[in-house]
């Protein structure tokens, strides 16, 4: 008689982890030029907890090459785009900003706000189309427990956002002892995460306020909650570009970014003639 042993297969690495820079009530986990090198297309994160007497004053800004994604915990934001979309986000609702060519956008709390801003880098395909809008509502995020889907798919619900192909973004929340074991698809070999609440196991302990980067490959990723917890985990085939920058703008060559930055200053004359910026 032989008996067949199983290795135990090593848990997926942490390569690096970080709790960013904090500004106020902003604390910035990912830049383009830092850690989002490591997990483009992912290449900005900040986690946010501000009220309307500390939310700082964004004011019109402009962006191009990327999508913005708001993702509200807690509280209510306002948001007026140079699309005429205006509105308000309220808890549990999502923002999707697909820039492009270049758009405008402002927003502030309208009460205690507590959520995490991603910067999703755009393929040559769409740096530079039209910009795009989409807006959910907390009841239209699906979800199958222990994850809402933001953006891409997680067995078998999908996200209604029409973001690009490879790239899912969940939000989960795991009660005190509850495991979770996300098997990313073949072809995605960026993975992280970012804890808003609580603390978790994922092969090394991770707290409230860190992001944490494992391993490139496909292995599947153990995580278990050591009290209630709360966060944003991404996976996503690498973005194959370089990223080249602009102050609010990431695009895959010098062109593609010559040619947003002139749409953004195309509206921005506008913004300027109608007296909302000097």
């Amino acid at each position: 008689m032989s008996a067949v042993l199983k290795a135990r297969v090593a848990p997926r690495r942490i390569v690096l982890r970080t709790r960013g820079s904090r500004h106020g009530p902003i604390t910035r986990l990912a830049s383009p030029s830092d850690v989002g090198e490591l997990i483009k297309p992912f290449v900005f994160l900040d986690l946010f907890d501000i009220s309307r007497a500390s939310s700082p004053n964004f004011g019109w800004h402009p962006h191009s090459g990327i999508a913005t994604l708001t993702l509200l915990h807690e509280g209510a934001i306002e948001y007026q785009e140079t699309t005429g979309v205006k509105g308000t986000l309220l808890e549990g609702g999502i923002e999707w900003m697909r820039a492009g060519r270049g758009v405008w956008h402002t927003g502030a709390a309208v009460q205690q706000a507590k959520g995490f801003q991603l910067w999703i880098a755009l393929p040559q395909a769409l740096e530079n189309a039209p910009s795009q809008s989409h807006y959910l509502s907390t009841e239209q995020v699906p979800g199958r427990k222990p994850a809402r889907v933001i953006l891409g798919s997680y067995s078998g619900a999908k996200s209604p956002i029409l973001a690009p192909e490879r790239i899912n973004y969940l939000d989960v929340q795991l009660a005190a002892g509850e495991k979770w074991t996300y098997q990313p698809p073949l072809d995605h070999d960026v993975a992280w995460l970012a804890v808003s609440d609580g603390a978790i196991q994922a092969a090394e302990p991770v707290a409230a306020g860190e992001l944490v980067v494992f391993e490139q490959s496909t292995q599947a990723i153990e995580i278990e909650a050591e009290r209630a917890s709360r966060f944003v985990f991404g996976s996503a085939a690498k973005h194959p570009h370089e990223l080249v920058l602009g102050y609010y703008s990431v695009h895959t060559t010098h062109e593609a970014l010559l040619a947003g930055e002139s749409e953004i200053q195309r509206i921005g004359n506008q913004l300027a003639t109608a007296g909302l910026i000097r």
